[in-house]
């Protein structure tokens, strides 16, 4: 391997963060001194436009093309990403070569202290379908505002009255030094986002080098979770304007796996749970799902 080696990421706070922690991990993995790893931000479609709901303007892929771009064309050596962001069919050309150790997976709600607390007829930013329509199963008198940008932009939009509430992963905010902004949702009350938490880094397949190399901070019980979940994410057909929630856990060797899918208004709610010994169970709770929603929730999904 040619050093320094040059990690690719997203510029904003989180992505910084979330890069040094990949670049500490790999250093102290393998005795590396402090500049073997060139932290390389590239901005993103995603990062650009901010006034538009992703499945308007391309989906999950505008976290990652440009990182793929660079990726192939030799510009940088790997790639960091939040999991929930990278799309579920990836380029041959591309693999994840590891997961850290998964945070916190819940949601944290900001503004008032639970669902149940907000007024009535209140509003709640968000850009996400899975909490926009978890929140109107829940709530269904509240109404949606698109709320996208950073975790900053966000808490300033609310913070000038843009909203009542927002919500926002509890890993992002505990990695920049916010663990206590907002209040946790128990996983019961709002099932989180398929591979939340979790912070994934991904090289081209014909680097050997380095996918072994990365190997060494590959997390193992992250890694078959978010996989189970991502093969499920496959199953649906789901891609960022489906409303799907997912988790995955390992408990003495045993992965289980819950699932749930909703219509746009939270009106419709179907959920499962299954033990899963490889990607085929994943499909096949996906299956069950789509099986037993109306064709109106199935039409959100590609299967």
């Amino acid at each position: 391997m040619r050093f320094p080696l040059r990690l690719g990421t997203r510029g904003s706070p989180l992505a910084l963060t979330q890069a040094r922690m990949v670049a500490s991990a790999l250093c102290r993995a393998h005795g590396w001194g402090g500049d073997a790893i060139e932290i390389v931000p590239i901005r993103t479609s995603g990062d650009r436009i901010q006034d538009r709901a992703l499945a308007e303007v391309g989906g999950k892929a505008l976290w990652t093309k440009e990182l793929d771009r660079a990726l192939d064309a030799g510009e940088i050596d790997f790639a960091v990403h939040s999991m929930k962001d990278v799309e579920t069919i990836r380029p041959d050309s591309i693999v994840i070569a590891a997961m850290l150790p998964r945070a916190d997976v819940r949601d944290r709600l900001i503004g008032v202290d639970s669902l149940s607390a907000l007024r009535h007829g209140a509003v709640v930013g968000t850009s996400s379908p899975r909490r926009s329509a978890q929140v109107r199963r829940a709530r269904p008198d509240v109404s949606i505002t698109l709320f996208r940008g950073n975790v900053d932009t966000r808490l300033a939009k609310l913070a000038a009255g843009e909203a009542d509430a927002t919500l926002l992963a509890a890993a992002g905010l505990a990695r920049l030094d916010r663990p206590d902004v907002g209040t946790p949702v128990p996983v019961e009350e709002m099932l989180p986002a398929p591979a939340q938490g979790a912070v994934g880094i991904e090289t081209l397949a014909a680097n050997a080098a380095l996918r072994d190399a990365l190997a060494a901070i590959d997390d193992a019980p992250t890694s078959a979770c978010v996989r189970a979940e991502r093969a499920l994410l496959a199953g649906l057909g789901a891609d960022c304007r489906s409303p799907v929630a997912a988790l995955a856990t390992l408990d003495g060797g045993t992965l289980r796996l819950r699932a749930e899918i909703l219509s746009a208004d939270g009106g419709e709610h179907v959920a499962g749970e299954a033990e899963i010994a490889g990607e085929a169970d994943a499909a096949a709770l996906a299956r069950s799902l789509l099986d037993r929603a109306s064709p109106a929730l199935r039409s959100l999904f590609g299967r």
